[in-house]
C-alpha cells in the first residue's frame, strides 16, 4: 500500500458534532481539507438523541466563530444570541446548515473501527512519525474502507458509552438483565409513548450532574401535570446532601446552568423526590411483580422502583485507538497534561483554564482528542472550551505555534466548589485540602431534607468565593 505525501493528504475528523465540524471549519480557515467522518445517518447525529433537551449555554456561546464564518455568506440566519437552544435547535439550526456548507467534505454512515501509522502498529518506532495515519472506516451499507490522513482529530464524543450504575464503575449485578426498565439518558416527557412509562411511577435516578438535575425537575413538572398523580422520584446520590450539591445556583456565571439545581432542590423541597445519600449501587434485583430493588454496597435495599435513570456520566470509547500511542491519565482517560486541570478529585473553586494543543498532545504526534472525548471521564464540559481546543488545534497542524499557543477565550465561572480526593465521597468534607466552601456532607435519609439540613446548604452556598 503506497501512501502519498503528507501534505497531500487531509485531516481526518471523527465525529460530526459540535467539536468535529468547528474543527473543519477552522481547518478549511488554515488552507487544510478536512474529511469528517460521522458514525450516525446524519450530521449532529449524537444531539438529534438529546433533541428535547435545553441547553444551560446560550446560543452566543455554542457558535464557533470560524464556523460562522462559513455560515455567514450563505444567507444564514445566525440566531437570537441571547437565547438558549434546545438540542434540536441545535442541530437544525447550526449543525446541519453547518455540514451542508462542509458538502462532501462530511460523510456520514461511516464508523471508524480504527486508526494506526501505515505499516506501523503501535510497537514499531523506526520512521513512524514519517508515515501517515491509516483510517479504517466500516460503512454502514456493510462495506469497508481505509483511508489516508496527515493528521487525526477524534472528535467522537462519549455519548454513545454511558457509564453504568454500577458505584464501582462496572455493571451492578443484574444491571444489564433489567434493561428493559433502565434508561441511560434524560427520558422526552413529551413524547406521549415516554411520558406514559414514567406516569404514576416510581423512578429511580442515579447520578449528581446537570443530567440528574434535568431529569429530577421534568419528573416534577409531570408530578404537578393533570394526568400526572402518583409520579414520584428517588433521587439517588453517591454522596452526601452539602452546599454544592444542587450547584452554583445563582452564583454560576451560566444562569440556566445554576438554575438547574435549583429546580432539583425544588424537586426535593416540595416532595416530589425523595433523596437517597451514600448510597452506592451494587446490585439490581428483580421484585415479584417486576418491579426493581436497589441493593447498596452497604446492604441497604430501598423500597422497589418501577423505573431506572442512570445519569452517572460517560466515558470515552479508545478501542479504535489502540495501535497509537495516547498520553493518557490513569484515572481520567484524558490527555496528561489536562486531566490535572479538569480532575473532579482535586478541583475546587474557580474554572478549568482554557487549553490547547499542548495540553491535547499525545506521544504520537498528529492525533488529538478534542471535545467531549478530551475529558475523559471527568464531567462539567462546555462547548466553548470544545471551540477553543478546535482552533489551537488547527493552528498547530498548519504550523503556526503561536497562534495554537495564544490563549482566545475566558471560561464562566461554575460557583461551584469540589475538593480534592472527595469528589465522590458520601462521609468527607469537601474542602478540607482548600477548598473553600462545602461543609461536611448533611447526610438524610429517604424524603425530603429536613429543615435545618436545607437551611446548612443555603448557608453554605451564602458565603465564601462560591457565594453570591
Amino acid at each position: 500500500m503506497n501512501a502519498p505525501a503528507a501534505t497531500e493528504l487531509p485531516v481526518v475528523v471523527i465525529g460530526a458534532g459540535p467539536a468535529g465540524l468547528a474543527a473543519a471549519a477552522h481547518l478549511i480557515d488554515r488552507g487544510i481539507e478536512p474529511l469528517v467522518l460521522e458514525a450516525g445517518p446524519t450530521a449532529g447525529a449524537a444531539v438529534r438523541e438529546w433533541a428535547h433537551v435545553r441547553l444551560f449555554s446560550t446560543w452566543g456561546e455554542v457558535i464557533d466563530p470560524a464556523a460562522e464564518k462559513l455560515l455567514a455568506p450563505t444567507g444564514w440566519t445566525r440566531p437570537d444570541p441571547a437565547a438558549y437552544p434546545a438540542g434540536r435547535d441545535w442541530a437544525d439550526l447550526y449543525l446541519q446548515p453547518l455540514a451542508a456548507v462542509l458538502g462532501d467534505r462530511v460523510r456520514t454512515g461511516a464508523r471508524v473501527t480504527g486508526v494506526s501509522r501505515t505499516g506501523r502498529d503501535r510497537i514499531v518506532d523506526a520512521d513512524r512519525e514519517a508515515r501517515p495515519f491509516l483510517v479504517h472506516i466500516a460503512h454502514a451499507g456493510g462495506g469497508e474502507e481505509r483511508l489516508f490522513a496527515r493528521a487525526v482529530i477524534d472528535a467522537s464524543g462519549t455519548w454513545a458509552t454511558p457509564s453504568p450504575a454500577g458505584g464501582s464503575g462496572l455493571p451492578a449485578l443484574g444491571e444489564k438483565a433489567a434493561a428493559d426498565r433502565i434508561t441511560y439518558r434524560v427520558p422526552d416527557l413529551k413524547d406521549p409513548a415516554v411520558r406514559a412509562r414514567y406516569t404514576g411511577r416510581r423512578t429511580a435516578v442515579i447520578g449528581s450532574g446537570a443530567s440528574a438535575f434535568t431529569a429530577l425537575a421534568h419528573l416534577a413538572d409531570l408530578a404537578k401535570s393533570d394526568d400526572g398523580a402518583g409520579t414520584k422520584g428517588v433521587w439517588i446520590l453517591r454522596r452526601g446532601i452539602s452546599g454544592s450539591t444542587f450547584g452554583g445556583g445563582e452564583a454560576d456565571q451560566l444562569p440556566a446552568r445554576g438554575a438547574l439545581g435549583l429546580a432539583a432542590k425544588a424537586a426535593v423541597d416540595d416532595g416530589h423526590a425523595d433523596a437517597v445519600t451514600g448510597f452506592r449501587t451494587e446490585a439490581i434485583e428483580r421484585a415479584h411483580d417486576g418491579r426493581l430493588i436497589l441493593v447498596g454496597e452497604d446492604d441497604r435495599r430501598l423500597d422497589p422502583v418501577d423505573e431506572v435513570i442512570v445519569l452517572t456520566g460517560f466515558r470515552p470509547d479508545l478501542s479504535f485507538l489502540e495501535e497509537l500511542r495516547l498520553g493518557l491519565d490513569e484515572r481520567l482517560q484524558a490527555p496528561v497534561a489536562l486531566a490535572p486541570l479538569i480532575d473532579p478529585n482535586q478541583h475546587s473553586c474557580g474554572t478549568v483554564p482554557p487549553h490547547g494543543r499542548r495540553e491535547l498532545s499525545h506521544p504520537e504526534q498528529g492525533v488529538y482528542l478534542v471535545g467531549m472525548k478530551s475529558y475523559g471521564r471527568a464531567p462539567t464540559f462546555l462547548a466553548m472550551t470544545g471551540y477553543e481546543q478546535v482552533r489551537s488545534v488547527a493552528a498547530a497542524i498548519a504550523g503556526d505555534l503561536d497562534a495554537a499557543d495564544r490563549v482566545e477565550l475566558t471560561l464562566p465561572e461554575t460557583g461551584v466548589c469540589g475538593g480534592a480526593g472527595l469528589f465522590d465521597a458520601p462521609d468527607a468534607a469537601e474542602g478540607d485540602s482548600g477548598g473553600c466552601c462545602a461543609p461536611a456532607p448533611q447526610l438524610v435519609q429517604l424524603g425530603v431534607p429536613a429543615a435545618a439540613e436545607v437551611a446548612a446548604a443555603e448557608e453554605a452556598q451564602a458565603g465564601g468565593c462560591c457565594g453570591s
